[in-house]
């Protein structure tokens, strides 16, 4: 008797212990709007569930897929999916619905009720978003149920820009690596990958009509040793990535709902392509792939037609390949030494009759006028351009979109200018940088510092900012450039837990922005980090900031 008492004790202990295991919790990053609990029982999710989703919808077609895909890698359950007319019919299942009366268009919201599951949004973006925090919600462990309390989740972000960058220049990732951050950043909640395709140290994206710019512009003979040290290894590196590989990634990100802005960085940062067509110098060559790290001073030139031509023939084929609206054209660290000396840059400067300013030389002048060129050009496409806030020294139209890397004063201004902004200054939103002083134990990053913390605290807004230039500050973007990030999973430690606190900066308002909150919510985000084997850094979770 005394066993069998043990025995049931052991049982209803167990039972309570697994029911606690395979309960959800809508306390994820980034934190819903809203979570207000309804009266009723769990909902039961078992592999008899279903996914219904409107007839006729392929983008809701595909976030059912998706649903079903991420249920089963998180628990093991395999959910059916099925076309309805109706999408809230049939109980004991989960309805995806469009609600043209919410009022905002990634925002979403979760209807938990004892015997069905709603999932609405304005636009099937909304719709995935809820996806998102019902994934991360669930236990990341096999289990043949879970209990979802009843109750309604809403959520919206307070920026529609929300953006992670790529540089695959420096180091070279492939078609892999790429749809795993795509997968990364759409578990967080973001909307916009800013892909950096093309620099000194390597020409990445295929183009057709200048071939050699891949296939000699691809490659360098050797990488410099550590912070841009006297030895170089000697050993040939590079790759790029092919039109249709471009394409596959394209398509892989637009399923999840994030738009590619391709980098193709102009004037400067352009020894790759000097490289493989060295007529489009001031000097003309030779040229080599650069192997260090740092600002070249080789660009292309401005006096030549042919130099200008070739940019619009790069466009041509670059706005074919990525239908965002943006096309980024850095613009940044440019230097003018060469237009200085160059005979046709400075009869350039004449025949526009460019003359220098007390703010600005007539070089820096001759920029803007092929900025503003590249601007037109792209608005005569419908596209727009996006480029570095050195542009702000160019007289650029206020029709260009600044991203703000120097710091958030750039960015202000150019606000206050008439620009739209997106925030990604150094401190804190460089995630190449360390993620503590006390750096002995990390991976080579490129320097500085900053902290779990310090990304979560950032403000994008500044709170000195006139109403006005208030709204053009469109969203909030973390910068990962790998001149010493050589591997994937090196680009995940320093991405994760820091893509976390991003989140939260991109999706709320500051008022519901809580520190110690978030670190509770946490620990939960990094178990779906574990189960799907990605790498994190541990101490971020426990360490004081500094």
């Amino acid at each position: 008797m005394r066993n069998l008492i043990l025995t049931s004790l052991l049982a209803v202990i167990c039972i309570a212990a697994t029911a606690q295991w395979s309960r959800a919790d809508y306390r994820v990053v980034p934190l819903p709007d809203r979570i207000d609990g309804i009266r009723g029982a769990d909902f039961r999710l078992t592999d008899n569930c279903i996914i219904n989703y409107p007839t006729g919808q392929r983008d809701m077609e595909r976030n059912a897929a998706l649903l079903s895909q991420y249920v089963e890698e998180l628990t093991g359950m395999h959910l059916s999916t099925r076309p309805t007319v109706n999408a809230k019919d049939g109980l004991g299942n989960i309805s995806l619905l469009i609600d043209p009366k919410m009022d905002n268009d990634e925002g979403y919201r979760i209807t938990v009720m004892p015997r069905a599951v709603e999932i609405s949004g304005r636009t099937a973006a909304g719709v995935f978003y809820g996806i998102q925090t019902l994934r991360k919600s669930l236990p990341a462990g096999q289990c043949p149920e879970v209990l979802l309390p009843a109750a309604q989740v809403s959520g919206s972000p307070q920026f529609g820009y929300r953006g992670m960058h790529l540089d695959c220049v420096r180091h070279f990732f492939g078609v892999e690596t790429v749809k795993r951050y795509i997968d990364i950043m759409a578990l967080h909640g973001m909307n916009r990958l800013h892909w950096h395709l093309t620099d000194d140290q390597g020409w990445r994206i295929e183009i057709k009509k200048y071939p050699r710019l891949a296939e000699v512009g691809g490659w360098r003979n050797g990488t410099t040793l550590g912070h841009n040290s006297p030895v170089n290894d000697g050993i040939r590196y590079g790759g790029y990535f092919t039109q249709e590989e471009i394409r596959d990634i394209v398509r892989y990100a637009a399923d999840r709902y994030i738009t590619i802005i391709p980098e193709i960085d102009m004037p400067g940062h352009m020894v790759a392509a000097l490289t493989a067509y060295p007529e489009l110098g001031c000097t003309g060559g030779p040229y080599e792939v650069w192997g260090m790290w740092g600002v070249h001073d080789d660009i292309l030139c401005m006096g030549k037609d042919h130099t200008l031509q070739f940019v619009q023939d790069v466009l041509d084929e670059v706005m074919e390949l990525f239908p965002s609206r943006y096309i980024h054209i850095g613009g940044d660290e440019a230097p003018r030494v060469r237009w200085e000396q160059c005979p046709l840059c400075q009869q350039r400067i004449s025949d526009l009759g460019i003359h220098r300013t007390e703010r600005q030389s007539a070089e820096a002048l001759l920029q803007g006028w092929f900025t503003t060129r590249i601007q037109d050009y792209l608005s005569r496409h419908g596209r727009s351009i996006i480029g570095w806030d050195e542009l702000l020294g160019c007289d650029v139209d206020a029709s260009a979109t600044i991203m703000s890397w120097r710091g958030a004063e750039p960015g202000a201004e150019g606000a206050k200018l008439g620009h739209d902004v997106i925030m990604s200054p150094v401190g804190p939103l460089y995630f190449d940088y360390y993620q503590t002083s006390n750096t002995w134990n990390e991976p080579t990053a490129f320097g500085g510092c900053n902290t779990l913390k310090k990304v979560f605290d950032f403000e994008p807004i500044p709170a000195e900012l006139p109403e006005a230039a208030r709204r053009h500050i469109i969203g909030v973007q973390a910068n990962v450039w790998t001149e010493y990030i050589t591997c994937e999973p090196q680009i995940q430690y320093q991405v994760l837990p820091r893509m976390a606190a991003l989140a939260e900066v991109q999706w709320l308002r500051p008022a519901d922005k809580d520190y110690d909150d978030f670190l509770a919510r946490l620990p939960h985000l990094v178990d779906i980090y574990k189960h799907y084997g990605w790498t994190y850094r541990a101490k971020s979770l426990t360490e004081k900031d500094e």
